[in-house]
């Protein structure tokens, strides 16, 4: 799986502070702790930045690039002109880069993606408008009639457009996880070649307590990468979510827990039902598969203590 590393972002203070500051310490040093644990490419989220997005990102591709080297860096901003001004700097630099994000807006739409199509980069398209669509079929619907055309009159090869059908967190909207599962195998069978896909996997635990958020994430990420997912915009160094990773991509079943989150794979990529059968239940982290699962299928609805009630 292609990872997109999510650390360096704007609502960390210790990021807003770096940048306010321009000290860069402390962002070369999750760049380069990303890629050391696997990291394909670096997400540099600058936030919306409109007086000094400019130079801001400038800036950003230059520190890293200085600590890391030409690793693939994805430009996460709002701000055109930063964009813009990023894919040129990663130009010169050689780097290769992605654009986070496009959507179906044509305010949006018709910005970003001539910009990629320009700049020979990736671009992560979004499956909504103004709006996000309830249903897989909304979103799919989406990449259909709008997203994917627009790439093909641009002339982008498909591996360069990465769909995201958008993770919502459980904490309140928890019907779009079979959602999002069910847009993205949509979105693998229905052109060939298939164009990538990709999610933000930390959004299915936003506002859930800090202690059952790896726990949910590692969880929902099987169940999407048996669904097809090619990539995910994630936290690299969560070592257990790495470690689940590694479960499932050498089909390690040695233990309860491998072969617990094996199941679940193989039972979502048939999409057959994960039962209680498939799990120890005597065994606590087992049985805590079960529950997560159980909320991201929307069959019970998600409560703080759903581990222990």
């Amino acid at each position: 799986m292609y990872i997109i590393g999510e650390n360096i972002q704007i609502l960390s203070p210790r990021i807003k502070a770096a940048i306010a500051d321009r000290d860069p310490t402390y962002i070369r040093s999750l760049a380069r702790m990303q890629i050391e644990h696997g990291a394909n490419i670096l997400d540099l989220n600058i936030g919306p930045r409109k007086r000094d997005g400019i130079e801001v990102m400038q800036w950003i591709v230059e520190e890293v690039h200085d600590e890391v080297g030409p690793v693939p860096l994805s430009l996460d901003t709002t701000n055109a002109a930063a964009i813009e001004a990023g894919l040129k700097r990663c130009q010169e630099l050689g780097i290769e880069a992605m654009i986070n994000s496009t959507s179906a807006d044509p305010d949006r739409l018709n910005v970003t993606m001539p910009m990629a199509a320009e700049h020979n980069a990736r671009i992560i398209a979004l499956a909504m408008d103004k709006n996000i669509p309830a249903t897989a079929d909304g979103r799919v619907a989406l990449a259909m009639e709008v997203l994917i055309p627009k790439a093909e009159e641009l002339g982008m090869p498909m591996e360069h457009v990465y769909l995201d059908p958008l993770v919502l967190t459980v904490n309140g909207c928890q019907e779009h996880g079979p959602e999002t599962l069910n847009a993205i195998r949509s979105f693998k069978m229905l052109w060939d070649p298939s164009p990538m896909t990709t999610v933000g996997l930390s959004n299915i635990s936003n506002s859930v307590p800090h202690e059952n958020r790896s726990l949910l994430n590692r969880t929902y990420l099987v169940m999407l990468l048996a669904a097809g997912l090619d990539s995910a915009i994630l936290d690299p160094l969560d070592a257990e979510q790495k470690e689940v990773m590694r479960i499932v991509e050498e089909r390690d079943d040695s233990t309860g827990v491998g072969q617990a989150y094996l199941a679940l794979y193989d039972t979502v990529a048939a999409m057959d039902e994960f039962t209680p059968d498939m799990v120890d239940r005597s065994d606590p982290d087992q049985e805590a598969i079960y529950r997560t699962v159980q909320i991201l299928e929307n069959k019970i609805i998600y409560a703080h203590g759903y581990l222990t009630t």
